[in-house]
């Protein structure tokens, strides 16, 4: 169950980084391919987005954290080449990921206190 409130508050931040229109949009309206970004979006954290951090664990350290917006926005772009996200270049990529962290973030806190107040 709580797979599944997760892939729907991804989905949501998803869907509300894209109404806010920072370099990501859908290219078919609808929340299946909402649902489905947020699918291939879970699964490139979950696998492929590690990988790239052990592997650009060097750079990360000399940047002081910030090479990890690079790594982001590749995973976003992973997600567009493989869904009907789409980006508007890499500096939107970067700024998508940014704001979707951050919905995603605010949304993840909002809910647990919620989920916490009622127990």
């Amino acid at each position: 169950m709580n797979l599944l409130i997760r892939w729907a508050l991804n989905a949501l931040a998803l869907y509300l980084t894209t109404l806010l229109n920072v370099g990501l949009s859908f290219s078919r309206p609808g929340l299946g391919p909402v649902l489905v970004a947020a699918l291939v979006l879970g699964l490139v954290n979950a696998i492929v987005r590690p990988i790239m951090i052990v592997l650009t664990l060097p750079l990360t350290f000399l940047t002081l954290g910030l090479f990890l917006l690079v790594v982001n926005a590749l995973a976003i772009g992973i997600v567009a080449a493989l869904t009907p996200l789409q980006v508007s270049g890499f500096g939107g990529a970067v700024l998508g990921a940014l704001v979707l962290s951050i919905i995603s973030g605010v949304l993840t806190r909002l809910f647990r206190e919620e989920r916490g107040s009622s127990s």
